[in-house]
């Protein structure tokens, strides 16, 4: 018990030397993120739908 003791005040000792962002900078973070994500599904959707039609006029499709 003594161990688990232990490592959590470590634990705590360590976290208590984080230097955490602000929420204003998380929420900057969050909406950057948010935007690559959302671009690259639209890239992606576009190469797959072309590659998709491409793909069957090679083959004779319908």
């Amino acid at each position: 018990m003594d161990k688990i003791r232990k490592f959590l005040k470590e634990v705590y000792e360590e976290l208590s030397k984080v230097t955490w962002l602000s929420r204003k900078d998380v929420v900057r973070s969050t909406i950057a993120v948010s935007v690559v994500v959302i671009l690259v599904a639209i890239y992606i959707t576009v190469v797959d739908f072309g590659l998709s039609i491409f793909i069957d006029n090679l083959l004779g499709g319908r």
